[in-house]
């Protein structure tokens, strides 16, 4: 989609503020969906936002990740993470293969 026709560059940023923090609610409770298993599909993670709120904002990576988190980081993978097995590895791997150079406004 052409950036100047894009309708999402027309959303009103409450709307999407507020779109986002359900996202990131919306992960934190689904914690049972592993980072590894949303690159294999999606190609970003909590990580990946936690990257874009830091490059975003005033945060460093670490308030940026408590901040998706609702903790520290390394408390949610103690608690949460599991040892991903080669099989994720692979399809995390062609996944994020399938992730184009983007603009800084995307």
């Amino acid at each position: 989609m052409n950036p100047e026709t894009d309708p999402l560059d027309t959303l009103d940023d409450a709307v999407a503020a507020q779109a986002f923090r359900r996202l990131i609610r919306h992960l934190r409770h689904r914690e049972d969906a592993q980072n590894v298993d949303l690159m294999g599909l999606a190609g970003f993670c909590r990580n990946c936002l936690s990257d874009w709120v830091e490059e975003a904002g005033d945060l460093n990576k670490d308030a940026a990740r408590e901040t998706v988190y609702g903790m520290p980081y390394a408390q949610w993978k103690a608690h949460h993470q599991g040892d991903a097995t080669p099989e994720q590895l692979e399809r995390m791997k062609q996944s994020v293969a399938k992730n184009a150079p983007q603009s800084a406004g995307a």
